[in-house]
Formats: C-alpha cells, sequence, structure tokens
C-alpha cells in the first residue's frame, strides 16, 4: 500500500507485520472497548462489519457481546492471522480478504459499521457511500482511533524518535490528543452523533512495548530485514533503563 498523505507516499505491507500483529496487538483497555460498543450500539444479535479489521482484534474482543462480526481486510496474511486466532479461540467470525472498498454485502444488511485504526487509508469517496449502502436504516458507522502520546510518556517518545531515526519519512509520530478528522463526503450520508477524544493508561512490560513498537507500520511493515533488527537491538537497549513494568 502507498499514499500521497501517508509517510512520504513510501509503499508499506502490514502483512509483513502479521505475526507481531497477532501477538501484540490485543490491547485495548475495557474502557475504550465499552464506549466504541455504546458508540456502535453493538449488541447481542447485531449484524456487525468491522472493516480493515487486522488480525480482527474489535470482533475477538468484542465477540462476548453476542453480535455476528464479519471482518474484512486487504492482507491475505492478516486474514490467515485473525482467522487463527478466532479458531483457536473457538469463536464463530466470518473474515475475508478484500479491501473495504471492494467489499459488496446486500444493501441494508449491517446495524454496525466499525473503522479502528484504519479510516487514514481508505479512498472515502468510494467508502462513504458503500457503508451507508450497507447499513440498516437507523444503523451506525463508527470510527475509532487509539495512539501513544509521546509529549507525555517518556518512553513513547524516545520510542518514537527511534523509529524516525530509522524511518525519517514516517508520518505516524508527533500525535496529541485530538478528534477524528471526517472528510466531508461522509456528511452527505451520515450525521454527526458524537465523538469524544479521552486519556486511558495501557500497561505495558518491556517485551510487549517493544512488541508494539516492532509491529508499527513504520517499523516492521516498511524497513527492510536488516533495518528491523538494528532497530530491534537498540529499541531494547533504550529500554533496558526503564522498569520492567
Amino acid at each position: 500500500m502507498k499514499f500521497s498523505h501517508i509517510d512520504g507516499g513510501e509503499p508499506f505491507d502490514w502483512g509483513k507485520t502479521s505475526e507481531l500483529y497477532a501477538k501484540y496487538r490485543d490491547i485495548y483497555p475495557e474502557e475504550f472497548l465499552i464506549r466504541l460498543a455504546n458508540a456502535a450500539n453493538i449488541r447481542e444479535g447485531a449484524n456487525v462489519l468491522d472493516l480493515g479489521t487486522g488480525s480482527g482484534v474489535i470482533p475477538r474482543m468484542l465477540y462476548a457481546t453476542g453480535a455476528r462480526f464479519t471482518g474484512v481486510d486487504i492482507s491475505e496474511n492478516q486474514i490467515s492471522e485473525a482467522r487463527r486466532l478466532a479458531n483457536e479461540a473457538t469463536m464463530c467470525i466470518n473474515f475475508e480478504c478484500l479491501s473495504a472498498e471492494e467489499y459488496l454485502s446486500a444493501p441494508r444488511s449491517f446495524d454496525s459499521i466499525l473503522a479502528c485504526q484504519c479510516f487514514d487509508y481508505f479512498d472515502h469517496k468510494v467508502l462513504a457511500k458503500r457503508v451507508w449502502r450497507a447499513l440498516k436504516s437507523g444503523g451506525r458507522f463508527a470510527v475509532a482511533y487509539m495512539s501513544w502520546l509521546p509529549f507525555e510518556d517518556e518512553i513513547a517518545g524516545r520510542s518514537e524518535a527511534l523509529v524516525l531515526k530509522y524511518n525519517p519519512k514516517w508520518t505516524g509520530c508527533g500525535e496529541r490528543p485530538r478528534p477524528i478528522r471526517i472528510p466531508e463526503i461522509y456528511l452527505k450520508y451520515f450525521s454527526v452523533r458524537s465523538s469524544e477524544v479521552f486519556r486511558l493508561d495501557v500497561p505495558f512490560t518491556r517485551e510487549s512495548w517493544h512488541g508494539r513498537m516492532l509491529a508499527c507500520r513504520g517499523v516492521s511493515a516498511s524497513l527492510g530485514e536488516s533495518e528491523v533488527q538494528a532497530f530491534s537491538d537498540e529499541h531494547m537497549r533504550m529500554l533496558s533503563s526503564f522498569p520492567e513494568r
């Protein structure tokens, strides 16, 4: 994948991070999940579509709601991991390898549609109408994003600086609390019901934070094998000066 507004147009491949993603990205706190489920009206028996599902984190973490989930993602490796993890957890989730823009459902099929951590990667002119068409009357489209805060946490800030050392074109840096920007095309089909920005503490160990950083777009999805190894070695040296948890 490559986009002119992301990483200076340099390509990246989430499929290269799939094993790391599956191991280290199930990190959403309970409060985040509760707020997402409430915003999207996810409930028992609801039919829910998760766009850009990756390794199926959101469907698996919200499976206990009793909703029926479908997850779609453009990466074959990500979908393979999603199916493996769901099978291991004996969860019945439908996963399909397609881009969000290519996915076709019968009109008015879903009560809720989600896009978490992936909204910047879509062709919104195509997707807005597709989502509107796929939602039932009164259905909800929920967009969510969670980021570390490099100006508020020293470990996050130093880790981010190290990513930029190896990948100076990476644009996934410098985040501050902010609303998600919703392109104007969506307002043709939807009204904004709510928008909220909030802080949460997310615990990590050295290993889990190291894995989380390796799984980010600016590292394993973008760099060559030797560069990833060099980043990994230097990042672990940096983390050794901080507490284990």
